[in-house]
């Protein structure tokens, strides 16, 4: 398995959108380990929130073997447009689209998607840098990182198909396991891919089925 390329995203884009790190690389390595069970799956629809470069999607695209279409949404016009020139460049179609979080899509994309992908602003961080304007806003999570997480938690199974599955990344200050009862309580099952420490974090990428 290779990392998609992002050689075409220069140091001035990497001021504006998150510039893939370790939770990213995480989270490839948990779609890689995963790979078997998304082909037994074959799914048809992926949607991945807050997609910075594009990286997460692409490298599910390349991977998976058979055509998938892949939705992106961003909030950021500069992530939505390199999200699209990473998909090219690595011979895979990406559909990004700029929105808050599913914004506009979610009734669209109700029950449909079979893949869900979130590596979310999950840093504990004052609550005035969640949804600024700056690079903060990548990685800014507000109270236990929570802020931007606990948003989206409520519309993970409006989304999800009967067979989908959501992959989210986290870190142990974010409480997985109270994020594992909130989904427990409409039905989910979560269980953790991986785990890895990258400095003072702990980083895991959890998934949830129904």
């Amino acid at each position: 398995m290779s990392t998609p390329d992002i050689s075409h995203i220069s140091s001035d884009d990497f001021s504006h959108i998150y510039e893939p790190a370790e939770d990213s690389f995480l989270f490839l390595d948990a779609i890689e380990n995963e790979l078997p069970t998304l082909k037994t799956l074959r799914p048809q629809i992926c949607l991945e929130i807050g997609a910075g470069s594009g990286i997460v999607s692409t490298f599910l695209a390349k991977e998976i073997g058979f055509p998938i279409f892949c939705i992106c949404t961003d909030i950021n016009p500069r992530a939505v447009s390199i999200t699209k020139t990473t998909g090219l460049k690595n011979n895979v179609s990406l559909e990004p689209i700029r929105t808050d979080l599913v914004s506009g899509l979610a009734e669209r994309l109700r029950k449909r998607a079979d893949v869900l992908l979130f590596n979310p602003p999950y840093v504990v961080t004052p609550s005035q840098e969640v949804g600024s304007n700056g690079i903060e806003a990548s990685w800014a999570g507000g109270e236990d990182g929570r802020e931007v997480i606990n948003r989206v938690l409520p519309l993970v199974p409006q989304l999800l198909s009967d067979t989908g599955i959501f992959y989210m990344v986290v870190i142990k200050e974010n409480k997985p396991e109270e994020i594992g009862s909130i989904l427990g309580t409409a039905g989910l099952t979560m269980t953790t891919v991986l785990s890895r420490r990258s400095g003072p974090e702990f980083l895991s990428v959890l998934k949830f089925t129904r």
